[in-house]
């Protein structure tokens, strides 16, 4: 039974308590999966240019990238030689074609900095050149009318791009002025702003006469203040026009697109957690001003990216519960609905809707994979790819997938059932709650990593969409508002029992665990039931009012609370782990990245000095250097081997 207790007092005990930790793998696979970060289809058609790299065996990101170009008909390829060497952390990014497809330009992160140069290569991987070399961050390419080279650049950048990444050592003044990442064109090897100094650009699409750009921006630190972005358009380092701001307090904005004929910009609006984790409804604005229309008002479905494809059609990358679905939107008021020109039970990564195009061609790539299908680039028409890589060809998960829905209160839950391979008897059951709260669980492949390690010790894996998740339109993702750990956790716990009348579930073997949102739910189940015997919390939240002034984020809670800390500290309070941490019994380990800004480690300290008070087991591991979420192999080997041997102890 769930139970909720009104909170107790709070109380912050700072303590200091870091562990390092030792490099251990225990790799099911001495096969590595390749991983294919980036593509990019050449406007004929006839080329595809990837970032790619073996994950290694513990299931990270690739530590060693590879800049490709493959030909579309044969599969030919050639491995471009980047300037600092093929070792670890000398990382291509951003390849973008000029506009003739004879060339491809990237970007070149050198290791240990945070510089970038930008290079042109030719087809045959021949005439490397250097067109820029910028002391700061450089992402997100982009040719324009002309031939013109547009990105975004941080000058002078003290950390990557994202909240994710690792934050720096609060030292010396704290809330200086910050860089901002700012609209920048490259001619002749110079480079122009091409937007103020005192906004951070999160986007942005070119005009298609040339004469600027639109983009989604806010002034002052850019990790915190991309949820309160609005919509303008710019043209030069002058004063931008503000086109659009939302008018509801819950939206954020994302993926500006604007249409070929330069009148309308298309772009996704809806609550989001997190920069990067898009989902929402598509909105029409008018470019030279007026009000929004939001084309998919009711839509049971949320986007989770939009393009403009060759042919001047809107397409819409969307999750409808367990479907991926490419569809057309027409623009004209008559018949302004959906078409849908895919679905399946797969993810899709490209540029932009999931897909990148190749115009005038009007070829599209994508790397799609599935829990069983290991990802590969395909190209082809929309709907008619084929797979122009087979280099993962051969490795298989241990898996049986299995899309469950569920009622939950007034809603229908969707969310996955990964039954290990070859098990009939009744197995444990570990709960897997995603992050976010803003994000979904989508078929991907998991590869060498510790999901895999599970499934291969005989756990069957519950991975659960509760309210507050896309995929099933505006309303569902923002029933979780005001109210963080009650509706969204009853989903989970009522979707367990679906899950035990569907399949042979041992219901007292149950464990827990996720990171971030997922870290705060696992922290907060295990003081409302005590129907889990183990739980790992990464990255977690346990007191929502010390959270609020102690992470780099802030502006991503008032949405969800209504208000700041400071004024409602009662809802904050409510939804804290720690207010109930009396009833906490799970033996629970836990771990966080030292200097993650956006779960700062002093949440997770907080939760496992009580829970080490109170005499449960616990184990707190701070992993050194890391941001949100584990980047170095030997950690994220270690984290593996800890996840197996203490769900082993408890739930064996």
């Amino acid at each position: 039974m769930l139970r909720i207790r009104q909170p107790r007092a709070l109380h912050v005990l700072v303590t200091l308590a870091v562990l390092l930790c030792a490099a251990a793998s225990t790799a099911q696979s001495d096969r590595a999966l390749r991983r294919y970060l980036q593509i990019a289809v050449a406007p004929g058609g006839a080329y595809v240019a990837s970032v790619e790299g073996d994950a290694p065996l513990s299931g990270s990101e690739p530590q060693v990238q590879d800049l490709v170009i493959r030909r579309t008909d044969n599969g030919v390829q050639v491995v471009i030689a980047l300037p600092c060497g093929r070792v670890p952390q000398c990382w291509p990014g951003s390849p973008a074609w000029t506009p003739d497809g004879k060339q491809l330009t990237f970007t070149v992160r050198a290791p240990g900095s945070h510089a970038r140069s930008i290079y042109t290569v030719t087809l045959d991987g021949t005439h490397l050149t250097k067109v820029l070399s910028f002391d700061g961050t450089v992402i997100e390419l982009r040719y324009g009318p002309g031939g013109r080279l547009a990105m975004l650049a941080t000058e002078h950048a003290a950390k990557e791009v994202g909240a994710t990444q690792a934050g720096v050592s609060l030292v010396g003044e704290v809330g200086a002025v910050t860089p901002e990442q700012r609209i920048a064109t490259v001619d002749a090897g110079q480079l122009t702003w091409q937007s103020p100094p005192d906004l951070y650009v999160y986007d942005f699409d070119w005009r298609p006469d040339g004469n600027g750009f639109v983009g989604t921006a806010a002034p002052g630190d850019g990790d915190n203040q991309w949820w309160v972005a609005k919509l303008y358009a710019f043209a030069g380092a002058g004063n931008p026009r503000l086109v659009y701001a939302p008018v509801d307090a819950q939206q954020q904005l994302a993926e500006p697109r604007l249409s070929p004929d330069g009148k309308t910009i298309a772009v996704i609006a809806g609550i989001m957690s997190d920069f990067g984790s898009t989902g929402g409804d598509v909105y029409l604005v008018p470019f030279a001003g007026g009000p929004a229309l939001n084309a998919t008002a009711g839509m049971a479905a949320s986007a989770r990216g939009i393009a403009w494809n060759c042919d001047g059609q809107l397409l819409i990358n969307l999750l409808a519960r367990d479907q991926t679905q490419i569809a057309s939107l027409s623009l004209r008021a008559v018949d302004r609905k959906l078409h849908v020109l895919w679905s399946g039970q797969e993810s899709l990564d490209g540029k932009q809707a999931g897909l990148s195009f190749g115009c005038p061609a009007g070829v599209t790539a994508t790397v799609h994979e599935s829990f069983t299908r290991p990802p590969e680039i395909a190209v082809g028409s929309i709907g008619g790819w084929h797979d122009l890589t087979h280099v993962n060809a051969g490795i298989t998960m241990p898996v049986e997938p299995r899309s469950m829905t569920w009622s939950s209160d007034a809603f229908t839950v969707q969310g996955w059932l990964l039954w290990p391979q070859h098990h009939a008897d009744k197995v444990p059951l570990i709960t897997i709650v995603h992050g976010g709260p803003a994000a979904a669980v989508t078929p991907s492949f998991s590869g060498p990593s510790w999901i895999r390690a599970l499934l291969e010790h005989g756990y069957a894996l519950f991975r659960p969409n509760p309210r507050g998740s896309f995929g099933q339109g505006e309303a569902f993702a923002a029933a979780n508002v005001r109210d963080l750990g009650y509706g969204d956790l009853r989903d989970i716990m009522s979707g367990i029992d679906a899950v035990a009348r569907a399949a042979p579930i041992d219901t007292h073997r149950l464990g827990i665990t996720g990171a971030s949102y997922g870290g705060f739910m696992t922290m907060l189940a295990v003081t409302q039931t005590d129907r889990f015997r183990a739980a790992i919390a990464g990255a977690g939240i346990s007191d929502w009012i010390s959270y609020y002034g102690q992470n780099g984020i802030d502006q991503w809670m008032i949405p969800y609370f209504g208000a700041t800390a400071y004024d409602d500290p009662y809802i904050y309070a409510r939804s804290s782990p720690i207010s109930y941490i009396r009833n906490a019994h799970t033996p629970t380990l836990v771990y966080v990245g030292e200097y993650d800004i956006e779960c700062p480690p002093a949440q997770t300290q907080e939760f496992w000095h009580a829970l080490r008070t109170q005499g449960v087991p616990t184990t707190m591991v701070v992993y050194p250097g890391e941001g949100h979420g584990l980047r170095d192999a030997a950690h994220v080997a270690d984290l593996e081997h800890r996840v197996l041997a203490w769900f082993d102890q408890y739930l064996r």
